[in-house]
């Protein structure tokens, strides 16, 4: 092998010192705009005054938010009682707390909301009652992030088992339940690629199929098409938290069922009901009652044409029924376009009280300007709108985006439009008579993501929480909940 002399080496620096020397000194900090590309090089400025990663911190902001009274509640043993004899699902009568380290904000619009929402929460356990919220949201509240703790904190105060909707066919993966179902069931969603060409989806903006949407005339019949069958199988899990894994009524939400289809249900294994669906594409809903847990069910549908199914909802005889519904990739902006005449009717079945929508985040890197975010506010409250009207009397609360960041020149800072993003959020919300919750002002505010990643409460992806942030995040907002709650209590 040839040795190079040390000289060489040097001279060989020298001349790559003497290249480069002149284009950083010259280079512009935003770099060369190419017309077909941007060239960016080292500048003169990032030479001399090299940019430092900033982060706020947020050690004693963490430390306030007390999460160890999940733990207390989730040691609680309650899978043995009956949920049918109403001794399951009362509230524990918790000492509740005016204090919250952040706070929903609202107009008197708002306010007389949240009120009425109160009212009826307070008698949900004396009248025996069930009523449903439904925490809609993006991959920052899929797997049950966030809503599970919600839940539990929500139906240990106030009442409630099991985890409300789970979607036909889960493909998050959630630890609240365990499901599993045949290959021929497929997911359509309107929030994703594949969707319905009807766009009847239901609650959940989801449904499953086990065959092609069809369009019945003179020339395509019925006669014309094989029979099928497909399978939906759940059970609970065993680390979901205690009240979610404890539940005795299961229900099945359809529409659009055009063509005779038979559903056969079975219980770890024994067949416990069999039953024609209604064929008249009308929404409707199967109910199945059970003393205790029923384990693991299997409903296996058989027809040549399948209805939508919609979702299944697994809860108590009363109380609150806080359902998790994930819409990966989804901006919130897609009520507006379902079809009414089957999403209001399973609305009002679920009894649908209270409505959380957490969206902004898959809109933050795409904007350009000021406009935009303006633009997406207004459409925003468009479907807070949409909702409002399909559930007259329903309590909104806005849970507006994390903060997040963006990687320039090897530094992480918060996206250029997100305190725009979440000013013109909060406006929208709050003059449409909802409640606004700051999730960015509660995590620290600016450059606050930084700090949360490198203490374990988010990921690697400057986005999303881990499960610890998760629920301290998922503490704060109930804090800000049950803060509203406790000071209207105490008054009524």
């Amino acid at each position: 092998m040839k040795k190079i002399k040390a000289y060489k080496v040097t001279l060989f620096i020298i001349g790559v010192l003497a290249i480069l020397g002149p284009v950083v000194y010259f280079a512009p900090e935003e770099g060369w705009d190419l017309g077909f590309t941007k060239l960016k090089f080292l500048s003169q400025d990032s030479f001399y005054n090299p940019k430092k990663q900033e982060k706020v911190d947020v050690t004693d902001l963490i430390a306030d938010i007390d999460t160890t009274i999940l733990i207390i509640e989730d040691t609680l043993d309650i899978s043995h009682v009956g949920i049918s004899d109403g001794s399951l699902g009362a509230p524990k009568g918790g000492e509740l707390s005016e204090d919250a380290s952040t706070e929903f904000q609202m107009n008197a619009a708002g306010i007389r909301s949240i009120e009425n929402f109160f009212k009826i929460l307070r008698g949900v356990s004396n009248n025996k009652e069930k009523i449903s919220i439904l925490h809609y949201g993006d991959s920052q509240i899929e797997g049950d992030r966030m809503t599970s703790y919600i839940r539990q904190r929500i139906q240990s105060q106030f009442g409630g088992n099991g985890p409300g909707l789970i979607p036909a066919n889960d493909v998050y993966n959630s630890f609240t339940f365990r499901q599993s179902y045949s290959e021929n069931f497929i997911r359509y969603t309107a929030f994703g690629r594949k969707k319905l060409k009807e766009r009847h989806y239901g609650a959940m903006a989801s449904v499953a199929r086990f065959t092609p949407e069809y369009s019945l005339d003179s020339l395509f019949t019925i006669d014309s098409l094989t029979e099928k069958t497909a399978w939906i199988e759940f059970e609970p899990s065993n680390v979901a938290y205690t009240r979610a894994r404890s539940y005795n009524n299961v229900t099945l939400h359809y529409n659009q069922c055009l063509a005779p289809t038979k559903v056969v249900v079975s219980q770890n294994g024994t067949i416990i009901h069999e039953e024609e669906l209604k064929a008249d594409s009308a929404y409707h809903n199967l109910k199945l009652a059970f003393p205790s847990t029923p384990g693991k069910l299997r409903y296996t549908f058989t027809g040549k044409i399948s209805p939508n199914i919609c979702a299944f909802s697994l809860d108590g005889d009363y109380g609150v029924q806080v359902s998790n519904i994930a819409m990966r990739g989804s901006s919130g902006t897609l009520f507006s376009r379902l079809k009414r005449n089957t999403l209001q009717p399973m609305y009002t079945s679920l009894n649908t009280k209270m409505a959380i929508m957490q969206f902004g985040g898959n809109s933050i890197p795409f904007f350009k300007d000021s406009t935009g975010v303006r633009n997406f506010a207004r459409y925003f409250k468009s479907q807070i709108n949409a909702i409002k009207r399909m559930n007259p009397g329903v309590f909104i609360v806005i849970i507006g985006p994390s903060d997040m960041s963006s990687l320039k020149d090897g530094i992480y800072s918060t996206y250029k439009f997100l305190p725009y993003c979440v000013e013109q959020m909060k406006e929208v919300t709050i003059s449409s008579g909802s409640a606004y919750w700051n999730m960015y002002a509660a995590m620290g505010g600016n450059n606050s993501m930084p700090a949360w990643v490198e203490k374990g409460l988010a990921g690697n992806d400057h986005i999303h929480f881990s499960s610890k942030g998760a629920k301290i995040t998922s503490q704060m907002f109930y804090d800000a909940f049950i803060a509203e709650y406790t000071k209207w209590n105490k008054s009524n």
